[in-house]
């Protein structure tokens, strides 16, 4: 080997002779392993010494792994690393003094391939090194490192972040105290090249050991006022820290979230411009917190902002539902923070009946946001939640003290422009693809969410989107509840929208028309409501009353579902539909035919008819008719139905009875009543009063109320009482049957509409007094009838007056039971429906 050598030099010369085996040497860290083994041959064969050998190379050795390093071929850069690694640990401190100086310089000197290449064998000699040699150039390799992490090129920052690693295992936190002092300081400096250098190198440092070093940096990134240097270090060091950066959220978000609202208070316009831009600087750096930190810290940042949504100062909320805007905004792609959506459903909800306008605001963007980042498909399995938040916020708002109680009440957070909108996605999605479940909570939700929402605020375009998805899926095959809800949520469409939904009315009409036919009767009656809801709205009422004239005979379009409903169910919701229509939409009727049609379909059923209920609609019918056609057509029903059977009462059947008695209350409860031909009035009384004797209770109950009417539409009130009065008190008995005691009720209802202020006079005196007694003694259903009758005669609804006029007249035993029931029951009736007596 020795000869070898010799003889190489003789040929070579002594330059040539280094150069190639620098590159010898240089091959033994191939990444080839045949080029590897085969360099290891080659140099044992001629060189017999290594160390001596690498001290005579050194230089030149260098000088080919410096250019290998800076080359920028990933692959060379790599063997000049190993090669470079394995130098120092063959050498040790004989080669460290020459290395480390190179390295250094050519970080300075180099372009990034080159500070690429220095950070790469830095690594490597760290790696290769021991404690004490390193120390012995600590200074020089720190401030070497420093600069590469400083670096403006992110590659060099990323390898130097390597040799930051190696160095920290090495000498431990002796390099974080040589390090992190002075890139603070570089950091609060002025100028801005040397604070940006200064924080990507705190940046990289922090990639590697932020858990060691974020409880000593945050605080004095948080020290307040927070200048625009420290929230733009904190918004850029949590880009590196995304993974323990949460740990310390307890005193991040609490000082972002107050910095935020204290710019709100500053007044003074000198410093407005400057205070703008902190500002903007402090909402870049929460988003980036919210941008950054890792999925498993997305709970611990949701639940510090969570806290502060109920903090006393507005302004401290209002910024609470923007930081929620920020989370749900730059999470969006990730998408991980589904599962504390309630939680952020909960606290904006919440919100709504915030008593700050600038609140509701910065709510009302939150929510937009959470329901246009959350697709609607995971929103609406919370859909019950919400419901449920909703009606007890709004129960909280009416009973606590100084609430509204029952009377009106309209969430601010929805009474504001485009409150609504938020949660019409979700609602929209549950009704139109949602279970029959969801379909059922979405559209009473809905409705619920329309009854807390003044009309100014649910403006055309509004109301309409909110229509078509009910009125689409009504027609389909959903369960009763289902069609429950959506029926009473279009009627409160109705009572809301007006002239707005007029284009809808015949989308309308034919929906509850078709619930008419349904075999739940809830859904009949619903259908019923909204149809007279329906009718303020309709310029055309004849082809609806033909519709309910041929549906009440078994003829209609919906004769196809008869079977799977009833045909008395139907017949009885059709007569009680065309009632209202008549009711609410008859003056309306341009084709002759349609109301004598209508009184015509009354009477076919009216005293055949096998079932009651079909009678008693069907008296309705024939009253509301009456009251449109006038007074000869009501002397013509009565003489036809009452007169001419009355003649032998005890020979007719129990259906004719109970109709007389039904056709009489309707026709004398209407205006019509008091202008019947008077000896007419005279024959329907004696009839009534016979009926009300009858052994059967169907009947004797309807008699008893037919009785109020009639009593109610008399012109000569004092005889007509004379001649009833005994008869009524005879039935407000506790031994009669509980219905005839409810019955005699409901027609001194009727009374007490018809004749306002009769029961505040002497003569009706005994029939209050009885009603009193009534209300005070029998069955708690009988006491629920006589106190509506007792809130109406006292007319309550206006004051004390009426009472005062009644305890004017009554003995001293009756006052004072009337005073006692009127404080504890009558004054808490919110209201009678006499319109339905």
């Amino acid at each position: 080997a020795e000869r070898a050598q010799a003889q190489i030099a003789l040929a070579l010369g002594n330059v040539v002779r280094k150069r190639v085996l620098s590159s010898l040497y240089l091959a033994r860290s191939d990444t080839a392993a045949v080029v590897r083994q085969s360099a290891v041959q080659v140099w044992k064969s001629v060189v017999s010494v290594t160390p001596r050998t690498l001290r005579e190379i050194l230089s030149e050795l260098v000088d080919q792994i410096v250019t290998a390093l800076a080359s920028g071929d990933p692959e060379r850069t790599q063997v000049a690393g190993r090669c470079l690694g394995d130098i120092v640990q063959k050498l040790g401190d004989q080669v460290l003094p020459s290395i480390i100086p190179v390295l250094r310089d050519n970080l300075y000197r180099g372009d990034e391939y080159t500070r690429q290449g220095v950070c790469v064998g830095l690594a490597e000699v760290i790696d290769c090194s021991s404690k004490e040699q390193i120390a012995k150039f600590l200074d020089i390799i720190v401030k070497v490192v420093q600069d590469a992490l400083c670096d403006e090129d992110e590659q060099v920052r990323a390898m130097a972040a390597s040799c930051f690693q190696n160095l920290y295992n090495l000498v431990g936190n002796r390099v974080l105290d040589e390090m992190v002092p002075a890139l603070l300081v570089e950091m609060e400096g002025d100028d801005n090249e040397t604070k940006v250098r200064a924080l990507n190198g705190m940046t990289g440092i922090l990639s590697v050991k932020s858990r060691e070093l974020l409880p000593y940096i945050v605080p004095r990134l948080l020290k307040t006022p927070l200048t625009i240097s420290h929230v733009e270090a904190l918004g850029t060091i949590s880009g590196a820290t995304g993974g323990t950066i949460h740990m310390h959220f307890s005193s991040i978000i609490p000082t972002l979230i107050l910095e935020l609202a204290s710019f709100s208070e500053i007044s003074d316009d000198a410093d407005e411009e400057e205070e703008k831009e902190r500002e903007e600087a402090v909402r870049l750096c929460l988003r980036a917190v919210c941008q950054n930190v890792d999925t498993t810290g997305v709970n611990w940042l949701i639940s510090e902002i969570s806290s502060k949504c109920t903090h006393d100062k507005e302004s401290v909320r209002k910024e609470a539902c923007w930081s929620l805007q920020a989370v749900v905004e730059e999470r969006k792609k990730v998408a991980d923070f589904y599962e504390q959506v309630p939680v952020i459903i909960r606290e904006l909800l919440h919100r709504l009946n915030d008593d700050s306008k600038v609140v509701l605001k910065a709510n009302n963007k939150a929510l937009g946001a959470l329901t246009s980042c959350v697709p609607a498909e995971e929103l609406v399995t919370h859909i019950q939640f919400i419901r449920n938040l909703i009606a007890s916020m709004v129960s909280d708002a009416r009973y606590r003290k100084g609430g509204v109680g029952d009377g009106d009440f309209f969430l601010p957070g929805f009474n504001m422009p485009k409150g609504l909108e938020p949660l019409l996605p979700v609602y929209q999605r549950g009704i139109l693809y949602g279970d029959a479940s969801v379909r059922e909570t979405a559209a009473a939700g809905l409705g619920e969410l329309i009854t807390i929402t003044a009309n100014k605020y649910l403006a055309g375009p509004f109301l309409i989107k909110l229509t078509g998805p009910l009125l689409r899926i009504v027609g389909d095959r959903n369960p009763s509840a289902v069609k429950i809800a959506i029926v009473q949520t279009l009627g409160l469409i109705l009572t809301k929208g007006g002239p707005v939904l007029r284009a809808f009315v015949p989308q309308f009409q034919t929906t509850f028309v078709k619930a008419l036919s349904d075999p739940s009767r809830q859904v009949r009656v619903e259908a019923i409501k909204a149809l007279a809801l329906l009718m303020p709205l309709s310029t055309r009422v004849d082809p609806l009353i033909k519709e309910l004239v041929a549906t009440s005979s078994g003829k209609g379009s919906n004769a196809t579902t008869v079977e799977t409903a009833g045909m008395v169910a139907i017949q009885t919701a059709a007569l009680e539909a065309l009632a209202v229509v008549l009711k609410h939409g008859g003056k309306k009727a341009k084709v002759a035919e349609s109301i004598p049609s209508s009184l015509a379909a009354g009477r076919e059923l009216l005293v055949t008819h096998e079932d009651d209920g079909v009678r008693e609609s069907a008296a309705k019918v024939i009253g509301f008719a009456c009251e449109l056609l006038g007074t000869d057509e009501a002397n013509n029903v009565l003489e036809e139905f009452v007169l001419e059977k009355s003649s032998n009462l005890s020979s007719c059947s129990l259906e004719t009875k109970h109709g007389i008695a039904c056709i009489c209350r309707r026709v004398f409860s209407r205006s019509v009543g008091q202008e019947i031909d008077r000896t007419i009035y005279s024959s329907v009384s004696s009839t009534i009063l016979t009926l009300m004797k009858d052994d059967k209770t169907m009947v004797k109950e309807a008699a008893c109320v037919a009785i109020g009417a009639v009593l109610g539409s008399s012109t000569e009130v004092e005889s007509t009482l004379s001649l009833v009065e005994k008869n009524m008190v005879a039935c407000m008995d506790t031994k009669e049957e509980l219905a005839v005691q409810q019955a005699i009720a409901n027609g001194l209802c009727i009374t007490a509409r018809l004749q306002p202020g009769l029961f505040r006079t002497q003569e009706g005196l005994v029939l209050i007094n009885s009603a009193l007694k009534m209300a005070m003694s029998g069955a708690q259903r009988v006491q629920f009838s006589y106190n509506d009758f007792l809130w109406i005669a006292l007319d309550v609804q206006n004051g004390e007056s009426g009472l005062e006029e009644y305890l004017g007249l009554a003995h001293f035993d009756s006052a004072k039971k009337m005073q006692a029931i009127y404080s504890k029951v009558l004054v808490k009736i919110k209201g009678v429906n006499v319109d339905e007596l």
